[in-house]
This record gives C-alpha cells, sequence and structure tokens, in this order.
C-alpha cells in the first residue's frame, strides 16, 4: 500500500464544491481520460452506492464508502493500474473551501502507478486534476476570490 496526498484551495463553498465533485456527468471535464460513467446504482451522496468510471475500454468500477455532505466522501475504485481508495475532505476556509484528498493504493502495480501520477501537476496527475477541478469550479463561480 502507498498513500499520496494532495490539496488545493477553491474559492466557493463547500456545498458548491461538494455538488460539483460528486457530478458524475461531469467527471471527463476535470479527471483526464475518463470517458464515461455507467452502472449507476444509488445516489453519490449514499454509501454503497456504485458505478463504474471508464477510461477508454477500461473499467473503474466504484463504490461510495462514506458521506458527510457537503464535507467528506470516501470511496473504493479499482482497474489492473490503479485501485484503492480516495478520502476527499472539504473544509471551509476563509469565504472558500479547502480540498484535502488522500489516495490509498492497494497493490504493487497500482502504488507504481499513482507514484507516476503522484508526480508532479501535469495533465493527468493527481495535482492536476485537483487543478482543473479548481479552476472549472471558480470559473463557474466568478467574484467568490482568488486562489491559495
Amino acid at each position: 500500500m502507498a498513500t499520496f496526498r494532495v490539496s488545493t484551495f477553491v474559492a466557493a463553498p463547500p456545498d458548491r464544491v461538494f455538488a460539483t465533485w460528486t457530478d458524475q456527468d461531469r467527471f471527463k471535464e476535470w479527471i483526464g481520460g475518463v470517458t464515461r460513467v455507467t452502472d449507476r446504482e444509488g445516489p453519490v451522496d449514499q454509501p454503497g452506492s456504485r458505478y463504474t468510471v471508464w477510461f477508454g475500454r477500461m473499467a473503474s468500477p466504484t463504490e461510495v464508502l462514506a458521506v458527510e455532505r457537503p464535507n467528506h466522501l470516501r470511496t473504493r475504485f479499482g482497474n489492473a493500474i490503479l485501485k484503492g481508495e480516495s478520502d476527499v475532505r472539504f473544509v471551509p476556509e476563509g469565504g472558500g473551501t479547502r480540498i484535502n484528498q488522500e489516495f490509498v493504493t492497494r497493490g504493487f502495480i497500482s502504488g507504481i502507478s499513482a507514484r507516476i501520477f503522484a508526480a508532479g501537476s501535469y495533465r493527468g496527475s493527481f495535482k492536476g486534476e485537483l487543478e482543473t477541478f479548481r479552476r472549472l469550479v471558480e470559473r463557474e463561480n466568478p467574484g467568490t476570490g482568488g486562489t491559495r
């Protein structure tokens, strides 16, 4: 197992940040390589809900493990390249939201893949996706302040 952490400040309130984060139809706007989401079972803000995120022909079944709307979301995901858990906290901070995301991988290949995704802030990296998400939310919430 390997653990990776990323964080950013979003100049928007936690309820708006959480709503955008959990909008599965928008995943492809900020998660690198996502082509679609299928097999949706249950509301995304309920533990036990499931869905499949597709990266081309590669499926990543995902299960919601814990939710505290609008402050916390924990999921289990997995495919041949990357599998593990994502734990995301949406913390109110100075008129906006601090997103703290932790990835815990399972397996040797996932650990290597996650290390590659954790290195740097290129598009498709953990940090790059988080920054793309930040820009997306802030673009839709003009006048809410700058980034930190």
